[in-house]
C-alpha cells in the first residue's frame, strides 16, 4: 500500500477506533506526514528510517522531538503489521536515544502572587482569568483537565473538582475555599453568556474556552508580569506540587492530587526546591549540625 494513503488509514484508525485526543492526532499527522515526504518509498527499510533519524540530527532537533516521532512511527508500523501490510517494523532494531532529564521549573510565592495580580478584575474576561489562576495553583491541574471542567464537575459544597486526566482516569482534585468563591463568582457574573451551559470556562461568544486559548491568554499576562518566558500554566502545576511539599505534604498525597500513575514522577519534586535540598543537606552532612 502505498505510504500515504496507509498513514491517513492509521490516522483514521486512532481517531475512530481509539478515540486519541485532537492533539495527539494532530502531533501524529505532522510527524508523519514528515516522515512520509522524506522517505518517497512506498515500504521504508530500516536503512531509510536511519536516514530519517540521522536527518532530525542533522537538523538539531531536540531528543524530546526526536522520542515523540519514534513513537509516532512504532505505533504507525505496529498497526502496519498488525493489518499485514509488511511482514516486520522497520523500527524493530532501532534505539530510542536516552531522554534528556530536565527538572521541572517552579516559581516563588511572591512572583505567583505577581503573576496572579495582572487580569483586570473589573472586566468579565479578566475574572474568568483570574480564576483559571487560582484554580491551577489551588488544584495543581493540568492545562487540558482545566480546559474541559464541566459545572457538573465543581462541587462547592464538597470543595472538589472530579478530574477527567491522562488516559480518561478520573480522580477527585480538592479546592481551597477561595478558589470555589472564585468559581462561584465567575459562574454568576451578569455578563456571563452561555452557547455551551455545561462548560465552566467561556470564550468571548458563549463557547468552551479551549486550552489553547487559555495558554496563549497565560503569555499575555506572563509577559506584562515581566516573568521568564519558560513559565507556562503547567509551571503553576509545577509550584504548587513543590510548595505542598516544602510545607510537609507526603509525596503518596501530592501523586494523588496530581494524578500520577507513579511515585517515581512526584519524586523529582524533592530536586526541584532549594528549600528542601538544604534541609536534605542539614540532616545527612556529618558537620552540617
Amino acid at each position: 500500500m502505498e505510504l500515504f494513503k496507509a498513514i491517513e488509514q492509521f490516522l483514521t484508525h486512532l481517531n475512530l477506533a481509539k478515540g486519541v485526543s485532537e492533539h495527539t492526532l494532530r502531533g501524529y499527522r505532522i510527524d508523519l506526514t514528515q516522515f512520509s515526504a522524506f522517505v518517497r518509498e512506498d515500504i521504508p527499510s530500516k536503512r531509510t528510517v536511519r536516514r530519517f533519524l540521522a536527518h532530525l540530527y542533522e537538523q538539531k532537533a531536540s531528543t524530546r522531538t526526536i522520542l515523540r516521532k519514534l513513537s509516532a512511527l512504532r505505533s504507525f508500523y505496529k498497526y502496519a503489521c498488525r493489518e499485514k501490510w509488511i511482514e516486520e517494523s522497520p523500527l524493530e532494531e532501532i534505539e530510542s536515544p536516552k531522554k534528556e532529564k530536565r527538572l521541572p521549573v517552579a516559581i516563588t510565592y511572591p512572583q505567583v502572587e505577581l503573576l496572579f495580580s495582572q487580569p483586570d478584575l473589573n472586566s468579565y474576561l479578566g475574572l474568568r482569568d483570574r480564576v483559571i489562576m487560582e484554580l491551577f495553583y489551588s488544584s495543581g491541574l493540568r492545562l487540558s483537565e482545566l480546559a474541559q471542567l464541566n459545572r457538573r464537575d465543581f462541587d462547592s459544597k464538597s470543595l472538589v473538582l472530579n478530574i477527567f486526566g491522562k488516559g480518561k482516569k478520573q480522580r477527585q482534585a480538592p479546592i481551597t475555599q477561595t478558589a470555589a468563591a472564585w468559581i462561584e463568582r465567575y459562574l454568576t457574573h451578569p455578563e456571563r453568556d452561555e452557547k455551551d451551559p455545561q462548560a465552566i470556562f467561556l470564550n468571548q461568544r458563549g463557547r468552551r474556552l479551549t486550552a489553547r486559548s487559555i495558554d496563549r491568554n497565560f503569555a499575555l499576562y506572563l509577559k506584562r508580569s515581566g516573568l521568564s518566558e519558560r513559565v507556562t500554566p503547567h509551571t503553576i502545576r509545577h509550584t504548587i506540587a513543590t510548595h505542598w511539599l516544602e510545607n510537609g505534604m507526603d509525596l503518596k498525597t501530592i501523586q494523588m492530587l496530581l494524578g500520577h500513575t507513579s511515585l517515581a514522577t512526584t519524586t523529582i519534586y524533592t530536586h526541584v526546591s532549594p528549600k528542601l535540598k538544604r534541609e536534605v543537606y542539614d540532616k545527612t552532612h556529618p558537620r552540617a549540625r
